[in-house]
């Protein structure tokens, strides 16, 4: 490990380990308008949302690191306390980051970016048309963090009113690959939250856990299963009984079964038909079978079969009983 205080590093050190450690991150595309009506459009990675009672969303207009200064953004919002803030796509990520130029304060970024200026409905500043989700904000708040170079300015934000196109949605939930977000990293990197890199994770919240504590020490001890899945199974209610996981084991029906057909499903991870085959192999005596089974259960809890998965380690704890 790496131990550092900020103090004894530079500004530019310091964006380098909290950009690329906090990452990545939401960017708020951030529209305002200037007390003579000049557009203005610019990208905040320093932000999220805060509470929904009130819709409340932060995001940081940061000082400028070669002089303190602050930017356009930052006094527009101090001259009118209104912004609309949308949400950033892959599809229009490279006009955001055409956007975020430092352009001078009589510059529309708008019109520099390409992106298209539609008028919001409560507040004077502009929507992006390209966002499928944006976000008619009055300001609340603005905390100085600081007052030198890279210091953050807190923006809080009632959000007053959303715009959300309605292609995005499936029985009201906004889905990630229909929205495809981009979220900031450091340096040039940006993430796609889309495809293979969403994943779903059981929510906690709606039930409860026998914990990581209650797992059988036959399972904590797994050379094959990791740390994330043994908290997944731990992440289950109950679990199955010897009984159940030997009924479960005989649903599986007798065939020839060799290591290397193991792996061939293992490359397809057929994790169902892994297991049919670990437990033939058990069955004719073969001494590696339970590593096989475990790989069978790490690769369902991969597909969030978890209750597979359980029956499949618990089934391998009982190999000493048959």
């Amino acid at each position: 490990m790496i131990h550092v205080e900020p103090g004894e590093i530079s500004i530019e050190e310091v964006y380098r380990y909290l950009l690329g450690g906090i990452a990545p991150r939401p960017i708020a595309l951030t529209s305002t308008i200037s007390e003579t009506g000049i557009n203005n459009l610019s990208p905040f990675s320093f932000f999220n949302a805060f509470g929904g009672n009130p819709p409340t969303i932060g995001f940081s207009p940061s000082r400028r690191q070669r002089d303190g200064s602050v930017k356009d953004t930052y006094n527009n919002l101090v001259a009118t306390g209104e912004c609309v803030v949308q949400a950033v796509t892959f599809a229009m990520v490279q006009q955001v980051s055409l956007a975020s130029t430092e352009y001078g304060s009589e510059v529309d970024e708008f019109v520099k970016s390409g992106l298209t200026p539609v008028d919001s409905d409560i507040v004077r500043p502009k929507r992006v048309k390209e966002s499928p989700f944006q976000m008619e904000c009055r300001v609340k708040d603005i905390i100085a963090l600081g007052e030198g170079p890279g210091s953050g300015n807190l923006v809080i934000c009632e959000v007053v009113k959303f715009h959300v196109d309605e292609n995005i949605m499936v029985n009201g939930q906004i889905q990630p690959d229909l929205i495809d977000l981009v979220g900031r990293n450091s340096a040039d990197f940006y993430t796609r939250a889309s495809g293979e890199a969403i994943f779903e994770v059981a929510n906690p919240l709606r039930k409860k856990g026998i914990g990581y504590d209650q797992l059988p020490q036959s399972v904590r001890t797994s050379c094959v299963l990791t740390a994330n899945n043994l908290a997944q199974l731990a992440n289950c209610e109950t679990m199955p009984s010897g009984d159940e996981a030997h009924e479960f084991a005989a649903t599986f029906a007798k065939m020839k079964a060799t290591p290397e057909l193991f792996e061939i499903h293992a490359r397809k991870k057929d994790y169902k038909k892994m297991l049919q085959i670990a437990i033939n192999l058990h069955r004719s005596g073969f001494a590696g079978a339970g590593g096989l089974v475990e790989r069978s259960a790490r690769i369902a809890l991969s597909f969030n079969d978890t209750d597979f998965a359980w029956k499949a380690v618990t089934y391998l704890g009982t190999f000493n009983e048959t």
